[in-house]
């Protein structure tokens, strides 16, 4: 499976980007990562790029395309998605809401309902 992993600055992507590459070493997968700007995140862009580029490193995964996208996240992860041959565009996000609904955030939701691909939603 061709898959493209997005990924922001907050511990739901860093959650998202060891699970996928768990699969990934298990099925052997084609990945994509893609590093998207996010002011309001833990993590700067530069920091989350750093720890995907590490996390392949410890895992022993090679061949792993690592990107930065500027502009608006939920627009240059969609962007990307259709410029590519994507099976699966993977995704950190969602919060339980008291009465244990998931909420999703405007990005979050935005990529879902635009992306050309199977869209999975780590939470």
């Amino acid at each position: 499976m061709n898959v493209l992993l997005g990924l922001g600055g907050s511990d739901e992507s860093v959650k998202t980007l060891r699970r996928t590459l768990d699969r990934t070493r298990e099925v052997g997968d084609e990945l994509t990562i893609v590093v998207v700007e996010k002011p309001e995140s833990k993590r700067s862009q530069e920091e989350m790029y750093r720890q995907a580029v590490d996390a392949l490193e410890e895992a022993g995964i090679t061949d792993v395309e690592v990107e930065k996208l500027d502009g608006d996240p939920g627009s240059a992860l969609v962007n990307y998605a259709e410029q590519g041959d994507y099976d699966q565009l993977v995704i950190g996000g969602g919060t339980l809401s008291p009465m244990g609904k998931i909420q999703l955030g405007p990005i979050t939701e935005f990529v879902l309902l635009n992306a050309p691909t199977t869209v999975k939603l780590v939470r």
